[in-house]
């Protein structure tokens, strides 16, 4: 099996000897504590695997009374994060890679070929890069991610992504399938085009496009796209994605049914949470089959809501483009008599574009994310704050992001085509009186708690703060600004191209390595593996007790709005 144990080293003083279960020890010259090393029985890894399965749903507490907990949850780590592989379920045997970063013509100086010796880059199997980095002292330390109640320190390793020496397809026989799900997001086709690169580079010679994202797997009316280096080589200079996308999904069996009647080897998958639980379903209904077939997914969210990774591809372009809405907001309200400026971003749970957009902008006096619960009206609301602006400033602007203001809006159950809550049916209250359903059916949740609606005396935030001035006799000029398509279709930034070129690299080497079930992206700024359970266990969000949320309230100066 290609995947490993991790570091196990942990700074004990005068530590008890505790006893590790793992199949090997890769990091013998770091082993600074004395816990001794036992083999493992396939009994012990049946119980290991109930028990990784146990945590990962949340169901055990550790016991930090146990002066062994440290090591006890290392190795619940390490099985948590250990990738699946294709030896798993078939006897497979690797080969040599046919992935080289040597020249294709040898240099010959006086017989001697100059690049015989060069190193080719491979990663080995047993290297790995930290998930956490900062040693927090105590619990009440900015941001402190603790795992026991003293924020003792405990190291843990994730696998480090690259390409290695070892593959476990044979090139000139794969077919290889990509998709697109969910929203557009700048730098799509990025991905795709790296994909299609390293696949060619290792010598695969079918290369599909499977049309506007799952759908294409079981609509006939789809046919698949035919990939080349010619077909895809100038696709990055334009927004949108070359293959189509759709929300929504199918029954897996289905989408499994496809794949194998199409020869596909390799499914490459780009999307969110959502798409990450779909593709995690496909890989282990694939697994059930006994299939020869490595799904991959590189994750696409503007909103950078994905579990453990510093950032997604398409965050940088949409803060970067963020800026042009904020200056235009800061612009009108300046130049207007009591103006406000009013714009919002995209964010449905997570407010990390609203917040990176407010810092990097520096022109924004008040931020509201969907983390941090906040009161419209009152002494210490949000209208008394702007009316408070407008007597010292002169003028105001906000960057509110789309799911903000959650606890005024009365939940339904309703979701949408990819399973997610259906924002777009949030009701509004006001009043105590309630807007039916028919009143939101034709507008998007951005409009919903931003716009006023219908001929109702309903107020959104927009109509409030209009109200608001118009009950205090003061004059208020409020412009409007929503962004969000115009964002989403935007070509990536160079940072954000850079991202896209190494996940959709990276995701290549993964699925010769013989992985599946996993994704790639970047932590601590080293490119990792990770299962998809462990990204999609629920969705990132701002922390408002982080440095960064702290930066940010110290940027725009707002008070406490609760």
């Amino acid at each position: 099996m290609a995947s490993a144990s991790l570091i196990h080293a942990v700074n004990f003083i005068n530590p008890p000897k505790c006893i590790l279960h793992s199949k090997r020890d890769y990091f013998s010259f770091n082993m600074s504590y004395t816990c001794t090393k036992s083999k493992t029985s396939q009994r012990q890894m049946r119980n290991k695997q109930s028990r990784m399965a146990t945590i990962a749903a949340g169901n055990q507490e550790m016991d930090f009374s146990d002066p062994c907990w440290k090591t006890k949850f290392q190795e619940d780590f390490e099985l948590r994060f250990n990738l699946p592989h294709l030896m798993d379920v078939l006897p497979i045997k690797p080969r040599p890679t046919t992935f080289s970063l040597k020249n294709r013509n040898a240099q010959l100086v006086n017989g001697a070929n100059l690049l015989e010796d060069r190193k080719n880059g491979y990663v080995n199997e047993d290297d790995r890069a930290l998930l956490k980095v900062i040693r927090y002292s105590s619990p009440t330390s900015a941001g402190a991610e603790c795992i026991d109640p003293d924020c003792s320190w405990v190291e843990q390793w994730v696998h480090r992504a690259g390409p290695r020496e070892e593959i476990y397809f044979e090139p000139g026989e794969v077919k290889a399938g990509i998709v697109t799900c969910g929203g557009l997001c700048p730098g799509l086709n990025d991905v795709i085009r790296q994909i299609v690169f390293t696949l060619e580079l290792y010598g695969v010679k079918k290369i599909v496009g499977i049309q506007y994202g799952y759908r294409g797997l079981f609509d006939r009316g789809l046919a698949e796209i035919e990939l080349s280096r010619e077909v895809v080589q100038n696709i990055n200079l334009a927004g949108g994605s070359l293959l189509g996308v759709s929300r929504g999904s199918a029954d897996i069996s289905e989408i499994v049914d496809s794949i194998q009647a199409r020869g596909i080897d390799m499914i490459f998958i780009l999307g969110g949470n959502g798409t990450h639980a779909g593709a995690n379903a496909i890989h282990n209904e694939c697994r059930r089959r006994k299939m020869k077939v490595s799904v991959i997914c590189v994750p696409k969210t503007i909103d950078n809501d994905i579990l453990l990774m510093d950032k997604t591809f398409g965050f940088d372009t949409a803060v970067e483009e963020a800026q042009r809405a904020i200056n235009s907001a800061y612009i009108e309200a300046r130049s207007a008599y009591h103006g406000i400026g009013l714009v919002k971003l995209m964010g449905r749970s997570s407010g990390f574009i609203a917040m990176y957009a407010s810092l990097s902008s520096g022109q924004i006096d008040i931020c509201l994310i969907p983390e941090v619960p906040f009161q419209i009206e009152g002494p210490y609301g949000v209208l008394r704050h702007l009316e408070h602006l407008i007597e010292t400033k002169g003028s105001a602007v906000l960057c509110v992001a789309e799911g903000a203001g959650q606890d005024f809006l009365e939940r339904t159950n309703s979701k949408d085509a990819s399973g997610m809550r259906d924002l777009e049916t949030l009701v509004f209250i006001s009043n105590s009186r309630f807007l039916t359903r028919q009143h939101l059916y034709f507008l998007p949740f951005s409009s919903i708690f931003l716009h006023f609606l219908d001929d109702s005396d309903e107020l959104t935030l927009l109509q409030q703060i209009k109200k608001h001035f118009r009950r205090i006799d003061v004059p208020a000029d409020v412009k409007y600004i929503d962004p969000t398509y115009m964002i989403r279709a935007c070509r990536a930034n160079a940072s954000d191209a850079v991202l896209c070129t190494v996940l959709g690299q990276n995701a290549v080497h993964g699925a010769f390595a013989g992985f599946s079930g996993i994704t790639v992206g970047i932590c601590n700024s080293h490119y990792v593996y990770l299962p998809i359970p462990e990204v999609i266990a629920s969705p990132r969000v701002v922390d408002p007790d982080s440095r960064m949320w702290h930066r940010c309230l110290t940027s725009t100066g707002q008070p406490d709005f609760n």
